[in-house]
Order: structure tokens, then C-alpha cells, then sequence
């Protein structure tokens, strides 16, 4: 059975560690079965995958890494992200959808609120709690966008398709 793609930003390797490493102390351990990540879309159709990873690779390879910055640490409800702005990767991401037309789920038709996700699936008071925690000593700061990958999503761990460098 085929399964939807899910296209995301990779993160420089600092990054993604220390992006892991939160997801470790505060993501609920029996569904922390991700690596951090900042998903552009959530559900690509598997029978595009040669088109997907054809225009995934030319991206990387025209464009230099985009900039990027962790803004802001946001609640989600049941769960604490740390919201990224990146009107370059947002740029990208447009590019990729205007090729994707036709392909998009209604939930990719739209621009995201690009994030990482450090915690989800919790009480609320456990959220707040966290949120009041990360807000105390967050500064702003750059977040290195490294590529872009593309995973199948098959209800639990995701199976990693390919992953593209930006050049530079």
C-alpha cells in the first residue's frame, strides 16, 4: 500500500538537534516517534512521487538556503511550538505549490504557520506550563534551513523518501 508525502524543511544540524532534543524532554514518549521538523505540505499524492522528487532536487540545487528565524514560542492548545519565520522558505513553499496544483488537499492550499513542534497531545495546564517555561528566557534567534525532504507518512514513524541540500 502507498502512502501520502509529506514535505518538510531540514533544519542545519545544530538545529535539528537541539529541535530533537526538546521534543525528547517535552513531547509525550509514547507518541514521540518524529524527529523535529517544519512541515510545507502535509499530503502529496504518492502516484506524483517522480514529479515530487524531480522538482524537490531542482529547488535545492537553484536556491541558496533560506533565512531564517525562530520568532516566537506559540501555545498550540494542547501543545508549545516554536513559530519560524521565513518569508524566503514561505516563497518556496509558494513556488512548490504553484507546481503542485491540482495535487494540494485543502489543508495545503493555504500558507502555513510554519513551526517546530516541541510538545502536543498534552492537558492544557501541562502546555501553559511549558509555554510559561520556554517564554522566560526566549530571545530570537536564526534557524538554518538546510534542504528539503520528503517522507511517506504511514500513520506513525515517518519513512524517509530523500532529503535535497540548498546549494551554498
Amino acid at each position: 500500500m502507498t502512502a501520502p508525502i509529506i514535505i518538510t524543511a531540514e533544519m542545519g544540524k545544530a538545529d535539528q538537534a537541539w529541535s530533537n532534543a526538546l521534543r525528547r524532554a517535552h513531547f509525550p514518549a509514547e507518541r514521540n516517534f518524529l524527529d523535529a521538523h517544519i512541515t510545507l505540505f502535509h499530503h502529496l499524492p504518492p502516484s506524483h512521487l517522480a514529479e515530487i522528487k524531480s522538482r524537490l532536487s531542482a529547488l535545492a540545487k537553484e536556491c541558496p538556503a533560506p533565512v531564517a528565524t525562530l520568532s516566537d514560542v506559540m501555545m498550540l492548545g494542547r501543545g508549545v511550538a516554536y513559530r519560524v519565520e521565513s518569508p524566503e522558505l514561505l516563497a518556496l513553499r509558494d513556488e512548490l505549490a504553484a507546481e503542485f496544483q491540482g495535487l494540494l488537499i485543502p489543508q495545503d492550499q493555504s500558507r502555513p504557520r510554519l513551526h517546530i513542534t516541541v510538545q502536543n497531545k498534552v492537558e492544557p495546564a501541562i502546555a501553559k506550563a511549558l509555554h510559561a517555561a520556554l517564554v522566560q528566557d526566549f530571545r530570537p534567534r536564526p534557524l538554518a534551513i538546510a534542504g528539503l525532504g520528503a517522507h511517506y507518512y504511514r500513520g506513525g514513524p515517518w519513512d524517509l523518501i530523500g532529503r535535497w541540500s540548498f546549494r551554498g
